[in-house]
């Protein structure tokens, strides 16, 4: 599917990285896609709610809080393609009818000295 899902965004144009997210979550994985000096503003919005499935592990964890969940779990986002702004739509487009579970904006990418700590900030803004 990961193979299927960036052939369909490079023929839209604009990819310019990929990420797979496995243990480490976005916060671990996310950042090997991007040269050093860009980090990923993420809104909260784009993650959250999580998936039932993610939500049972959230509770059955004794409450884990989201930003642990986002550090440890993938939370329902395999895979993350990184495109130019301007192949965001075509990307979209091509993309989206190739997967049941959707294709959605994860946000933009920020100067890295925005992000101190991490180079995956979520924010509260709308992507």
């Amino acid at each position: 599917a990961a193979t299927i899902a960036k052939a369909a965004a490079a023929a839209a144009g604009g990819l310019l990285a990929a990420a797979h997210i496995t243990g480490g979550g976005l916060v671990e994985n996310l950042p090997r896609a991007l040269p050093a000096h860009l980090a990923a503003a993420v809104p909260r919005t784009a993650v959250f709610p999580l998936p039932p499935l993610f939500r049972w592990v959230q509770a059955a964890g004794g409450g884990l809080d989201d930003d642990e969940m986002l550090r440890t779990f993938n939370c329902g986002i395999g895979l993350v393609l990184v495109v130019r702004p301007d192949a965001k739509t075509a990307v979209l487009d091509a993309l989206t009818p190739l997967h049941d579970a959707g294709v959605r904006d994860l946000g933009v990418l920020v100067d890295a000295a925005e992000a101190p700590r991490h180079r995956v900030i979520f924010t509260t803004e709308q992507p």
